[in-house]
C-alpha cells in the first residue's frame, strides 16, 4: 500500500514562517513536520510514498531524496500552482493502482493507523475519512424561540460537538475519476461527489491523537509539544 501525502501548500496564515520553508518542512522538535508524518505512517506497514509538491519543493526533495536514508521509497508529484487538496492529490494518479492512505501534510497523527486501514477494508469502503470529536464552548448564549419569536429557553454559552476531518484518508483509486484534471478542487467535493454516486464513504472517528497546524498558535502549540516529548526522552 502506498501512501499519498499533499505537501505542496503555500502556507499563508503561517507567514512569514513559510517565506522560505514550505509548510511541511516546518520543525517540530528535532524534525520537519513531514518527517514526524512519514515516520508516523511508516508504523502502519507503509513504506512507500508520494509526496505532492509545488510551493519550495526543492526544499522537500533536497531533503527527503529517494526516501531510501529513512528506509523508504518516495516518488514526487509536481504542481506548478496551486491545485487545492483534490487537485494536489490528482497530480499522483500515476503513481497508483491499489488503495492507497492519502494525508494533508499539514497536521500530527498519533493514532493507530493501521486500525484504520483494516476499518476501510472490513466496512469494504470507497472511501473512509479520519474525524476527530471536536468540542468547544460558545462565546454567547443560545436564545430559543418559537414560530412566533415568543422566547422558549435561554442556554448560557452552551458546548456544541460534532465530528470534523482530520485529513486522513483511505481511499480506492477509483476516486480519482471523480476529480477534473489541471484546475483547483477541494477534497470536500469529492466526497460530495462520492455521496451522490452512493459510493460508501465511512467514517473512522478518534478522540485524541490529532494536532491541526493551520496556523501561527496552532504550530507553536504543536511545537512545544514536540518539546515536551523531548524531554521525556
Amino acid at each position: 500500500m502506498k501512501a499519498v501525502i499533499l505537501a505542496g501548500g503555500l502556507g499563508t496564515r503561517l507567514q512569514p514562517y513559510t517565506t522560505f520553508l514550505p509548510k511541511a518542512m516546518l520543525p517540530l522538535g528535532e524534525k520537519p513536520l513531514l518527517e514526524h508524518l512519514i515516520e508516523w505512517i511508516k508504523k502502519s506497514g507503509t513504506d512507500s510514498f508520494v509526496l505532492c509538491v509545488s510551493y519550495l519543493r526543492k526544499t522537500i526533495e533536497d531533503y527527503f531524496e529517494d526516501g531510501s536514508r529513512f528506509g523508504i521509497k518516495i516518488e514526487y508529484a509536481v504542481a506548478n500552482r496551486p491545485l487545492a487538496t483534490a487537485g494536489q492529490l490528482k497530480t499522483a494518479e500515476e503513481f497508483i493502482d491499489d488503495t492507497f492512505v492519502c494525508v494533508y501534510g499539514d497536521s500530527i497523527f498519533e493514532f493507530n493507523l493501521r486500525n484504520m486501514i483494516d476499518n476501510h477494508f472490513r466496512k469494504k469502503s470507497f472511501v473512509t475519512m479520519g474525524l476527530f470529536e471536536y468540542k468547544t464552548k460558545m462565546q454567547y448564549g443560545f436564545i430559543d424561540t418559537d414560530k412566533n419569536n415568543r422566547v422558549k429557553a435561554w442556554r448560557e454559552k452552551p458546548e456544541v460537538k460534532g465530528n470534523v476531518n482530520i485529513g486522513c484518508y483511505v481511499m480506492e483509486p477509483g476516486v480519482f475519476k471523480l476529480i477534473p484534471p489541471n484546475r483547483p478542487y477541494g477534497m470536500d467535493d469529492v466526497i460530495r461527489g462520492a455521496i451522490a454516486k452512493k459510493y460508501k464513504v465511512g467514517g473512522f472517528v478518534i478522540k485524541k491523537g490529532f494536532i491541526d497546524i493551520g496556523d501561527k498558535i496552532s504550530y507553536r502549540r504543536a511545537y512545544q509539544h514536540y518539546l515536551e516529548k523531548l524531554g521525556q526522552i
